[in-house]
């Protein structure tokens, strides 16, 4: 079975599992762990940021990152299609009080439509506290925000709105792959961002939340409150310090990958509109005559494991774990599932 579910299903490699089995460890919440010390110091750098907070999982980073930055009774502006608007089950309203003002149109969020969702004043309508960007943006197939698109966005947001920015960036280095943008210039767009380990990294967990002294000292406040607080957290911060020093480039691979998956299928089938990759994921809008469950059960009938986004939509994710000859077999067998 060839799995293209996620980015997330990869297992640790013979190598990783060796670091984490060799991994020196201490309690993080008593002393700090130093394996866990050195993975926060990597990860701050990488970001031009101050400081850097490991968490066990992308969507607590995103929870510490909406406490820091909102204020109960407010507005967070959201992508529409954003994760943590859709797949962080109301962690905006049921964590720190807020409601997602919704940012519609285009694929991802754009300075033009960000002027759009702002509400005039009013003493009848909530405040914003809070600006979030996605990059890259899992709902529009990993799609890059460019550099220029944040940078004007930060300035609208810091300077016009005067709000904060929290960045989900669970897969940042994607966009610094694809892009060759620093990685240090994307965060440079953010207070805070949130950067995760399980997905391209090939990490079993993890993720880390970067930003100021003062943000990461609230967000350990957070995270422990969340239940976030990890004893010899070492073991699983030396799976994500291998990711990032033998992983991290390979990123490439997976882009590529992508791209001849979807150049597959669009020569395929003719009657279905596949969204060009920007990074790894591959999204696929499929004709009226047929819907994503019967698509996502024929794949698995052929040996492939792919997920039915929306009814009209599949997703396919390529990763650590799936070869350039497995891709070549997955795509044929979507083509075959769709016709």
């Amino acid at each position: 079975m060839i799995d293209l579910r996620s980015d997330t299903v990869t297992k640790p490699t013979k190598d990783m599992r060796r670091a984490m089995a060799d991994a020196e460890v201490g309690d993080d919440v008593l002393d700090g762990d130093p394996t866990v010390i050195k993975l926060q110091e990597r990860v701050a750098t990488l970001l031009g940021k101050e400081r850097a907070l490991f968490v066990p999982t992308g969507t607590m980073g995103n929870a510490c990152g909406l406490w820091v930055h909102g204020r109960h009774g407010t507005e967070a502006y959201a992508h529409d299609d954003s994760h943590i608007v859709n797949w962080e089950i109301a962690g905006v309203a049921g964590l720190r009080g807020m409601q997602p003002r919704m940012v519609r149109g285009a694929p991802v969020m754009t300075l033009d439509t960000l002027k759009a969702a702002v509400r005039p004043a009013s003493k009848h309508a909530p405040q914003a506290s809070l600006v979030c960007f996605e990059n890259t943006h899992n709902g529009a197939g990993g799609m890059v925000t460019p550099i220029g698109e944040l940078r004007a966005m930060a300035e609208f947001a810091r300077g016009t709105l005067k709000l904060p920015i929290h960045m989900d960036g669970a897969r940042l280095w994607n966009a610094h792959i694809a892009t060759g943008t620093p990685l240090a210039d994307f965060a440079a767009c953010a207070d805070t961002v949130m950067v995760s380990f399980s997905k391209g990294l090939g990490a079993p967990l993890g993720a880390a939340i970067a930003g100021s002294t003062t943000h990461i000292d609230e967000a350990f406040v957070a995270r422990k409150r969340f239940g976030g607080g990890m004893r010899q957290s070492g073991i699983v911060a030396a799976a994500a310090l291998h990711g990032l020093e033998h992983h991290l480039g390979r990123l490439a691979e997976d882009h590529a990958n992508a791209k001849r998956l979807a150049a597959i299928v669009a020569d395929g089938v003719a009657d279905v509109q596949v969204v060009p990759p920007d990074t790894n994921i591959v999204m696929i809008d499929l004709p009226a005559r047929i819907n994503a469950s019967t698509v996502t059960a024929r794949a698995k009938e052929l040996g492939v494991l792919i997920s039915a986004w929306h009814d009209q939509r599949v997703r396919v994710v390529c990763h650590l774990d799936a070869s350039a000859a497995q891709v070549e077999e997955a795509g044929r067998a979507i083509v075959n599932a769709l016709g």
